[in-house]
C-alpha cells in the first residue's frame, strides 16, 4: 500500500468520520461558523469528485466510489450547511451513518492493505 492510500484512509478516519460525529452528536450547539465551512467543503468535495469522475471514465475505470460523493456526501453536508440548526434531526442521523461508514470502510482496507502485503 502506498503512502497516498494510507493517507486518504487515515484522513477518511481521523478527520472526515471525527468531524460528521461532531456534527452529528451536537447538532443543537454547533457554532455556525461551521455551517458555514460544511457549504464549502461540500462544494470543493462536489468539484473534486467530479473532476475525478471524468478523469476515471476517460480511462474507462469505474467511478463508483466518486459518484458516491457526488450525488451523496456532498449534497448531504451542503444541505446541512445551509439549513444549519433548522435542519431536521434525520439528516444528522444520517451524516452520523456516513461518519461510521467512512470509519469502518477506511479502517477495514488500511488494516487489510498493511497486514495483506
Amino acid at each position: 500500500m502506498d503512502n497516498t492510500t494510507i493517507f486518504i484512509h487515515l484522513f477518511h478516519i481521523l478527520f472526515v468520520g471525527a468531524l460528521f460525529i461532531y456534527i452529528g452528536i451536537n447538532r443543537d450547539s454547533i457554532p455556525k461558523i461551521l455551517f458555514k465551512l460544511l457549504i464549502i467543503l461540500g462544494i470543493l468535495i462536489l468539484l473534486y469528485h467530479s473532476y475525478k469522475t471524468y478523469l476515471r471514465l476517460s480511462k474507462h475505470l469505474n467511478p463508483w466510489v466518486n459518484l458516491f460523493h457526488i450525488f451523496i456526501v456532498a449534497p448531504l453536508i451542503i444541505y446541512i450547511g445551509i439549513n444549519g440548526d433548522k435542519t431536521k434531526r434525520l439528516y444528522f442521523e444520517l451524516l452520523l451513518m456516513l461518519a461510521f461508514a467512512s470509519i469502518g470502510y477506511h479502517g477495514y482496507y488500511l488494516v487489510n492493505g498493511i497486514f495483506n502485503k
